[in-house]
């Protein structure tokens, strides 16, 4: 699979887990926030909201968590955070795309040029590498739902558009705007996905080399442990020999 995935295997690697799954809820919460204080506070009756509530179940977020992040949207408390969107380019060539959620435009600016900066990477110009890159529904699955074959088969009758299957687990794309649709009947033949969300799909990818890699990987962990940074998708490939070098 391409850059989301290898991103996941960062994601465990890394140590000290209680930190990143307190950091996680924050940014989950963060979400579910804008998307209540966009739209209706119901899940039901709001697309981002539900889609930003089942994530953070998919991360076992504790419902309470969850609840507190929507009643702080519908008593209008916390801050107004605005949504931005940072493109440039990793080593290697590898275009990155970067979505963050701030109340401070300057801070994030700041921090995301100083993590391109300090680890080989440039920042660029609004629309810099989006345009090699298509918005897609994402949704995402483990290998124990199934073998490649049932997978597939379930994500032709859900009406997905294309899946990746490898050993980390199944990556399902759809058309934007029938993601809740697909992710339903999919639910109902797999069970509960490990992540349903908007992402970036590359048109093309490009092959890292090891002496890439490792920066390129301490690019990405620098741009995640940004509290505002919610997402970063990628064009790149690594194979296994580089990942089992690199450990």
């Amino acid at each position: 699979m391409a850059g989301h995935s290898k991103f996941k295997n960062i994601m465990h690697r890394k140590g000290a887990q209680d930190k990143k799954r307190s950091a996680m809820f924050s940014k989950l919460s963060r979400e579910i926030t804008v998307a209540a204080k966009m739209g209706a506070p119901d899940p039901d009756m709001n697309p981002r909201l539900r889609l930003a509530v089942n994530n953070a179940k998919a991360q076992s977020m504790p419902k309470d968590n969850i609840q507190r992040a929507i009643d702080k949207a519908s008593k209008g408390d916390g801050e107004n955070y605005e949504e931005i969107r940072y493109e440039g380019y990793g080593p290697g060539g590898v275009a990155l795309i970067v979505e963050a959620l701030t109340d401070n435009r300057n801070r994030t600016a700041t921090n995301v040029r100083t993590a391109f900066a300090k680890n080989g990477g440039n920042l660029g110009a609004s629309g810099a590498v989006s345009h090699g890159f298509e918005r897609k529904g994402l949704i995402e699955y483990p290998a124990g739902a199934g073998d490649e074959d049932k997978v597939l088969e379930a994500a032709i009758e859900a009406g997905a558009d294309d899946v990746e299957s490898s050993a980390d687990g199944h990556a399902i794309w759809t058309d934007m705007e029938a993601l809740h649709e697909v992710a339903a009947a999919l639910e109902g033949v797999l069970g509960e996905a490990d992540g349903v969300k908007l992402a970036w799909k590359p048109g093309l990818t490009v092959d890292v080399a090891e002496s890439d890699a490792q920066t390129l990987f301490k690019l990405i962990d620098a741009l995640d442990d940004d509290d505002d940074v919610q997402t970063v998708w990628g064009n790149y490939e690594v194979s296994d020999d580089v990942m089992a070098k690199l450990g």
